[in-house]
């Protein structure tokens, strides 16, 4: 509020509603529907901690950024097999009925939880699974136990935990910003009690583990390991310095207002004990970590004849220590890489930059592994063979991402989000246009799924080829750099295509998103693309 008075020109106002719809639970029941009279709902209600409101058929959450008392038993009881209408806006209505619509038609069920980085969508699906085990969890028999003495309720509950610490780190719009996206699956027998669980995972951001801005983190479990972990585990780890002393974790902030990693290192302990993980299962994941940690810290300088060297060998020392293998082939294997050349093997020497882009490749794909790995052994822990009848599916996936310098991982996370809006748009339209024929309405058929075709095509499309094609053709030519990709791309697309614009002086190109309009750089794309690991 400014104060001033302002002249508008009454045919660009909106209708107001009456005071009667003030703060409605649906905002398909207002008077006068519009992006105004929306946005005035939510803040209102928002106002007043109401977080969540329907809008016809979905749940509109808005994140408080801080924690409110609605998730406890007493509310998961209050919305245990009611109705919609018979209870305020809440995310466990929508477990609610999902799970009752799993058992009356026998048909698996869905929850698509989706929204810019930082809404809240990590937070809610939490929330959906803790209400799922909270109503379909059978606690009293002891058949229900695992190995480990704690139930499969209990497993599926404590994987969070786990998935955060290695999947999730600082932004500047969020503190636990899950960096992958996830499709978890909880599966249930005839009964409607929990017969097991299964998560997919996508887009895991693995830039992260060796680049960070000054206002973000790496990945949570690197703070927590430094921080929480016994001192004789680290010693044997050969880790002798905090987040401050490791090049992965210095360049960027080492602690998150409020949150204690050495406190979230015990919850991870714990929780990995609850999924039955053994002790030497653990301790190979800290390796894993210190041996990245080891990796970063590795100095290498060029000689002469622009050939790369180790500068000094304490910190390759201390990681073929923590992995087991030698020094001496591991040097050989970063600096003079053995290359397939037809049918025989070439050593090739190596220059510093080409050096210093395979360690950090390296330590990125050391760690997407171990994470897949770790997915892996949690659906093992959840995993039943028998029983199974149908599954509620919830999809969190990467929010639309805009930030102060937007790369190759931003692309890929808002073309999925592309990609799953126009098929959000596509279905829940096309069913809500063939209930109007069935109810014998005259309707113009409209397809709004075509909204954003055109810019998927841009990212996407083979002829004339997209975003995605041009940057594979490249990364196959000899002389080809960031500098040649932007170029072609500008002449593929710039002047033909009203999503596409070629900034003046930064080297990169805007995409105009259903979202919002977003510049990308395109600096070291082709590296990103390449991901140079040798096969040796």
């Amino acid at each position: 509020m400014t104060g001033r008075d302002v002249a508008v020109n009454i045919n660009v106002t909106e209708r107001v509603n009456p005071p009667k719809f003030e703060k409605v639970e649906d905002m398909a029941d207002l008077g006068y529907l519009n992006e105004a009279s929306v946005m005035h709902n939510l803040k209102q209600r928002y106002a007043s901690n109401m977080i969540y409101t329907y809008s016809g058929l979905f749940l509109v959450a808005v994140n408080p950024y801080y924690n409110l008392q609605i998730y406890g038993s007493d509310y998961v009881a209050a919305y245990k097999n009611k109705k919609r209408t018979e209870v305020p806006p809440h995310i466990f209505s929508i477990a609610d009925a999902a799970f009752h619509d799993m058992l009356h038609s026998k048909e698996n069920q869905s929850i698509l939880i989706t929204g810019e980085s930082g809404a809240g969508k990590t937070e809610n699906t939490k929330k959906v699974i803790q209400f799922l085990t909270a109503i379909a969890g059978d606690h009293k028999t002891a058949a229900a136990l695992t190995a480990t003495g704690c139930s499969l309720e209990q497993q599926i509950l404590s994987a969070n935990p786990i998935l955060e610490s290695f999947g999730n780190a600082q932004t500047i719009r969020n503190n636990n910003s899950s960096r992958f996206g996830k499709f978890i699956r909880i599966e249930f027998n005839f009964a409607g009690q929990i017969a097991g669980a299964n998560i997919e995972w996508y887009l895991f951001e693995k830039p992260r583990v060796t680049n960070q801005s000054k206002q973000e983190r790496n990945y949570h479990v690197f703070y927590q390991f430094m921080k929480g972990a016994d001192k004789s585990v680290k010693d044997r780890l050969l880790i002798d310095k905090g987040p401050e002393g490791y090049t992965f974790t210095r360049k960027c902030r080492q602690t998150i207002q409020g949150v204690d990693d050495r406190a979230e290192f015990d919850t991870l302990v714990a929780a990995m004990a609850t999924t039955g993980f053994k002790t030497e299962e653990q301790n190979d994941l800290f390796r894993v970590l210190a041996a990245i940690l080891h990796m970063g810290n590795m100095q290498f300088q060029a000689t002469r004849n622009d050939e790369a060297v180790l500068r000094e060998q304490v910190a390759a020392e201390k990681l073929c220590h923590v992995l087991g293998i030698q020094l001496s082939d591991f040097t050989r294997a970063v600096l003079r890489p053995s290359i397939k050349a037809g049918r025989d093997w070439v050593t090739q020497s190596r220059t510093l930059q080409q050096v210093l882009l395979s360690v950090e490749a390296l330590a990125r794909s050391m760690y997407e592994r171990m994470f897949g790995a770790l997915v892996s052994r949690i659906n093992s822990a959840m995993s039943r063979p028998d029983g199974k009848s149908t599954f509620i599916g919830v999809l969190d996936i990467a929010g639309f991402e805009i930030l102060e310098v937007n790369s190759f991982e931003q692309l890929c996370i808002n073309y999925t989000n592309e990609r799953l809006q126009q098929f959000f748009n596509r279905t829940m339209f096309v069913l809500e246009q063939e209930e109007y024929t069935r109810e014998g309405i005259e309707w113009n058929f409209i397809d709004f799924g075509m909204d954003l075709q055109p810019t998927i095509d841009l990212i996407d499309r083979t002829k004339p080829i997209g975003v995605m094609s041009c940057l594979d053709e490249e990364c196959v030519m000899p002389k080809a750099t960031d500098k040649t990709f932007t170029e072609k791309l500008h002449g593929l697309w710039a002047n033909k295509s009203d999503k596409y614009e070629a900034p003046r002086f930064a080297m990169g190109f805007t995409i105009k998103h259903y979202a919002s309009q977003v510049e990308y750089s395109t600096e070291g794309w082709l590296e990103k693309n390449k991901d140079p690991l040798n096969e040796n």
